[in-house]
């Protein structure tokens, strides 16, 4: 997804971290409060992102500042609903943000369902953007006006709010913009106050080592960054948007909710070295003294990953040329298997030719026509997407490729408005015996998905129904330029729910598998349910076209609906392959991705997008007339995966 690179415009050196506490005599509300807001995102208490700048469209935005079980923030929060209400039509924003460190974001949750809330209320858990802010209390006010760079034309009680957002949207400026708050709960930022101790934060010893952590395997000669931190001076210039990349949330480009799984590729920042490094660019960027640890171990990228090195067999792919500009139709690709046996795959890199041209690839292993059944299941044989890494089997698991035939490439290739040259390599790292277990594949997809023409958040649901126990390897999900956000729970049985993965804000530029540090236990008759969220609106910067309804189609200005889950059956091992336990969990595809209110049977107005011509139909096809469609009159009815079109990837294949 395209993105937008904007600098801060804070003067204070603000601060982080503490505890919520009431003090008798707190400071005066407005000497901390900067003249503009720079760029943040964070997540409401719904696990739904919000960046700042993406509201640039709006004439004015409202952030009230909340505390939990304080009288004066449920006062405020009322009031302030009935300003929202007053403009609900001329597209000013209402948000609250609690910034105290003891309120979970459930405990926030809670308290918003209880108090019935009329807007979102942001989890500012790390305190950065209170600080950055000056929020000293709960109930204060600002009112930012993005048309002016996100000033902070506004500051103080609900009271005066109206207003402060009648001047501004007079485009005036407010009488009196800093108005003491005297009420409130004071919260308590441990961090603030501490600018000469954030001013002696260590380069060498504390702020090097995360970047060299962090960002260096991208940022590094030869890797796939736009520029290398191989110096202090290098991170000193780009010091500006470093602080708005990590603020925003984009960089490292890592979007999992730390709050749901643990994951083996945690490639975020923890919550100290965020704080650490903000705080230091916030003071400066100081050198100090010691040495410049970027300097002494700069690097170049290795061909291969370090992690494991040179592959057992590489694959190169026919060269192909992109055009600058126009529709590329996927290429496909087929060469011979150069496993002569039955083999297992232990990892899988794929290696781009032109990683600016090359949007993604899927694989099969495709049998020789009248061969024998294979003795081992096929399958993938190595996916890549923006931002992927090594695709790494899980411990005891083998990816198996049967031997002969032919290994068959997907390649989607899109301009870039100048010609370029790709020749992809695949490398493949082997197992020398057979392992234990059967890494398999499944997908999770809405093949019937409608998104309306300027709609910012649009939602999509579908399911896989697991006919036996399971323990799930990896967790990837995929959509387009216009995914937005993206979860996947579990459904057991007896109805208990369970959250896997969510990604408050997705990013087209950096799909990755999600690993569980744990393989994760599905028992037999559970749900796996991925839910979407698609911003189709003018304001996603990245939608090839905000004037269409979109539905499921393979180029990338189209749109999909995909989750990939790896697993293992519970009860599979290579001496006892159950093909049979996958054939079942292919069956609950169809229903699964139409069945959106997961009550076992598709209504009519469940018929979308690709499928909506099914509803001429629908009435022939509900023979025991009870207004729904189960599974035996969805087959009797050839109502499936492949008939809604022709160009679906088997869920297989990885995507």
């Amino acid at each position: 997804m395209k993105s937008i690179l904007f600098t801060t415009a804070i003067a204070a050196v603000v601060a982080i971290a503490g505890v919520s506490s009431v003090v008798a005599a707190p400071a005066p509300t407005t000497g901390l409060v900067p003249e503009k807001a720079g760029n943040f995102q964070l997540t409401d208490t719904t696990r739904l992102a919000h960046e700042l700048f993406y509201f640039k469209y709006a004439p004015a935005i409202v952030l009230m500042s909340q505390t939990n079980g304080s009288t004066v923030s449920r006062q405020a929060a009322a009031d302030l609903a009935k300003i929202q209400a007053k403009y609900k039509d001329q597209g000013v924003l209402f948000y609250m943000m609690n910034s105290n460190v003891d309120q979970s974001r459930d405990a926030t949750a809670a308290e918003a369902k209880s108090q019935k809330f009329a807007m979102p209320v942001l989890m500012d858990e790390l305190q950065l953007v209170g600080e950055q802010l000056g929020v000293q209390r709960d109930g204060e006010v600002f009112v930012l006006e993005p048309k002016s760079g996100f000033k902070v034309a506004y500051h103080g009680p609900v009271s005066k709010t109206a207003a402060a957002i009648d001047s501004v949207l007079a485009g005036k400026a407010v009488a009196t913009p800093r108005v003491e708050v005297k009420a409130g709960k004071a919260i308590n930022f441990a961090e603030r106050g501490k600018a000469a101790e954030h001013a002696n934060i260590s380069y060498t010893n504390d702020v090097a080592p995360i970047i060299q952590e962090k960002c260096v395997a991208c940022h590094q000669e030869g890797g796939i960054a736009p520029f290398k931190f191989d110096s202090y001076e290098v991170v000193k210039s780009f010091a500006p948007m470093i602080q708005e990349s990590v603020m925003s949330d984009r960089m490292p480009p890592y979007f999992a909710d730390p709050h749901i799984g643990t994951f083996q590729n945690d490639h975020g920042l923890t919550a100290e070295q965020n704080k650490t490094l903000i705080h230091w660019l916030r003071a400066g960027a100081p050198r100090g003294t010691g040495a410049d640890v970027l300097k002494e171990k700069a690097s170049v990228a290795p061909e291969w990953p370090v992690s494991l090195g040179k592959p057992d067999v590489i694959v190169t792919l026919p060269a192909f040329d992109v055009p600058s500009s126009g529709t590329v139709e996927y290429q496909n690709m087929r060469v011979d298997n150069p496993f002569k046996e039955d083999t297992w795959l232990k990892a899988i890199a794929v290696k781009p030719g032109e990683r600016s041209v090359l949007h993604h690839v899927t694989s099969n292993h495709s049998p020789d026509r009248g061969a024998k059944p294979a003795k081992i299941p096929g399958g993938s044989v190595g996916s890549y997407t923006p931002g992927a890494e090594p695709q790494v089997i899980a411990a005891g698991a083998g990816a198996p490729v049967p031997a002969g035939g032919k290994l068959s490439f997907s390649m989607h290739y899109t301009t870039t408005g100048k010609a370029a040259a790709d020749q992809t390599q695949i490398g493949y790292y082997t197992l020398k015996t057979a392992p234990e277990f059967i890494k398999r594949s499944a997908v999770i997809s809405d093949f019937a998905l409608k998104i309306p023409k300027g709609e910012a958040r649009h939602t999509e649901i579908a399911y896989l129904e697991f006919p036996a126990d399971a323990y799930l390897y990896t967790l990837y999900p995929h959509s387009h330029y216009r995914g937005w956000s993206v979860e996947l729970k579990s459904i057991d049985v007896s109805g208990k729910e369970e959250m896997l993965l969510s990604l408050p804000k997705y990013d087209f530029n950096w799909q990755r598998d999600y690993d569980p540090v744990e393989p994760v236990l599905v028992k037999a008759g559970t749900k796996l349910v991925a839910k979407w969220i698609y911003d189709n609106s003018a304001n996603n910067l990245a939608n090839p076209d905000p004037t269409i309804n979109v539905t499921w189609g393979e180029q990338s200005w189209e749109e999909m609906m995909y989750f990939r889950v790896n697993y293992r059956w519970a009860d599979e091992t290579t001496s006892n392959v159950r093909n049979d336990l996958q054939g079942k969990l292919m069956e609950s595809r169809t229903m699964g991705a139409l069945d959106n209110n997961a009550d076992g049977k598709v209504q009519i107005d469940e018929l979308t997008g690709t499928m909506a011509s099914v509803r001429t139909r629908f009435k022939d096809l509900d023979l025991n007339k009870d207004g729904g469609l189960d599974d035996a009159e969805l087959a009797a009815g050839n109502v499936s995966r492949a008939s809604a079109t022709r160009d679906l990837r088997d869920a297989d294949i990885d995507l």
